[in-house]
């Protein structure tokens, strides 16, 4: 930084008069005017120093509300920056593996033939089945093995089955085949999954057929069920039998007589 002073003239007539003076006389002027010229100077440098860091000081504050305007205005105007990297697009490749897998466990667990597989990808999952099955309005899929004769069960009327059922991994998960005895229920009574009920109405006695559940029609989830996750459930039902039922009432007791 320059400082410029104005320093006065010592042989101006104000502090040389034309008298003569003494040597002690003019060494005090010179010390005088000596202590003027320093606080004039400093007087000087101080205001254009306090000028100069005013100046700096106002520019940095207009530098930083600049860089606050910026960020604020790319926020506002892109608002999903930060979640750009998130979004992750589905690979084929990724897909293919996680059938190869799918198909893999499910030869270790002994699955049946034509058996569909699944490719779960966090809480999505696709259903890849032969062209055999069929899928409903309400998203039951079911392939129909044998068709069985007779007629369709109704509300009220028992159904005696045998039946298997597997995970997705095509891992059995119960059979009754193994317990012995078939199963027996009324349809129409809410004692079946809806799914399953919904698959048992389409078949005939004597008919075989394949359902994959989905989980909207699937059982119930939660620690007082058998079942611990929403997943496809898939079924291989055995209709035997079709029977008519009547209530039966002696005395203060009643009851329910299929035939």
């Amino acid at each position: 930084m320059l400082v410029t002073c104005s320093t006065p003239s010592l042989t101006s007539g104000q502090y040389l008069p034309h008298r003569a003076v003494s040597t002690w006389t003019t060494s005090r002027d010179f010390m005088i005017q000596n202590k003027q010229v320093r606080r004039y100077c400093s007087c000087h440098s101080f205001n254009h120093s306090r000028g100069e860091n005013s100046h700096i000081s106002f520019s940095d504050q207009n530098y930083r509300r600049k860089i606050l305007q910026f960020f604020l205005s790319t926020t506002v105007l892109f608002p999903t920056w930060h979640s750009s990297a998130k979004t992750k697009s589905k690979n084929p490749y990724d897909e293919r593996r996680l059938l190869e897998q799918n198909k893999r466990i499910q030869r270790e667990n002994n699955a049946p033939d034509d058996f569909p597989s699944f490719v779960r990808e966090g809480f999505e999952v696709k259903v890849v089945a032969p062209e055999t099955y069929v899928k409903g309005d309400s998203g039951l899929i079911y392939w129909d093995i044998e068709v069985g004769n007779g007629d369709f069960p109704k509300d009220g009327q028992q159904v005696t089955f045998h039946y298997i059922g597997y995970n997705e991994s095509g891992r059995r998960i119960d059979s009754t085949y193994l317990q012995g005895s078939p199963a027996r229920i009324r349809v129409g009574t809410n004692a079946l999954v809806p799914g399953f009920e919904e698959g048992i109405r389409g078949m005939k006695p004597g008919g075989k057929r394949r359902i994959i559940i989905p989980p909207e029609l699937g059982p119930p989830v939660g620690p007082s069920t058998f079942f611990s996750s929403k997943q496809f459930e898939v079924f291989d039902v055995e209709l035997l039998s079709v029977q008519d039922c009547q209530r039966r009432t002696i005395a203060f007791y009643s009851d329910i007589v299929c035939n």
